[in-house]
């Protein structure tokens, strides 16, 4: 019998990169998985693969995050382990950005994460359980040039992971934020002559599996992961 904490998980903003591998590892545990995306075409090959269920969800969407936490329920029972990858990205000179992209930028970033979370913890509160866990980005600690959607969307992850971690844990929900500090593999171009500038999404997909096996008296909050070989 395994000794893995949690029975059931549901990643949201699933692609083929960390939550490619966040799933293959969970399904190496023998823990069902539903995998959440506006476009679950792209997940097809995943499904196929590692036998997790598929939901489409559009992150930004409360109405839509409240169905899919339902449709997980039906599907493989209450997620113990909630999983938040999704992130809105725009680019551009701050006088020339479209407000309305902006918003929509943060909406996924920021309050997509607050919908999922929010879902997460009428669930994991009445049960005494569960762990909660957010995928950030080196633009949650520092805003760069050209990217200030990015960084707005992900310092108030960062906030939000903060506040939820102080509030759900002594309620036995661990709440976790990923600073992933670099490029991943697999979604930026590789570094020619350098493949060690990028993380690979399977060492940091043990890094969140390492994190859910943490017992309660030295709970994580947060964990910074950067490749051993970075410009920046």
């Amino acid at each position: 019998m395994s000794d893995f904490p949690y029975r059931s998980a549901l990643i949201v903003g699933a692609g083929a990169g960390i939550s490619a591998s966040l799933t293959r590892r969970l399904r190496a545990e023998n823990i069902p998985v539903v995998i959440a995306a506006r476009n679950v075409d792209k997940l097809a090959s995943l499904v196929d693969e590692t036998g997790a269920v598929a939901l489409p969800a559009d992150a930004a969407d409360a109405s839509q995050i409240d169905a899919l936490f339902s449709e997980t329920e039906a599907r493989i029972g209450a997620p113990e382990i909630v999983v938040y990858n999704a992130s809105g990205r725009v680019r551009g000179p701050l006088a020339e950005l479209d407000a309305a992209e902006v918003e929509r930028a943060v909406a996924v970033s920021a309050l997509g994460a607050f919908h999922v979370v929010q879902q997460a913890a009428r669930r994991m509160t009445p049960a005494g359980r569960g762990a909660i866990l957010l995928t950030g980005a080196t633009a949650g600690v520092k805003g760069f040039a050209l990217s200030a959607p990015f960084a707005m969307g992900k310092f108030a992850l960062r906030g939000l992971a903060q506040s939820a971690a102080r509030e759900l844990m002594p309620n036995g929900i661990h709440v976790a934020h990923f600073v992933i500090d670099g490029g991943v593999r697999g979604s930026h171009p590789e570094a020619s002559g350098a493949p060690d500038s990028l993380l690979d999404p399977d060492a940091i997909a043990q890094s969140y599996i390492d994190v859910l096996r943490q017992h309660r008296s030295a709970w994580t909050w947060e964990l910074e992961l950067r490749p051993w070989v970075e410009k920046f």
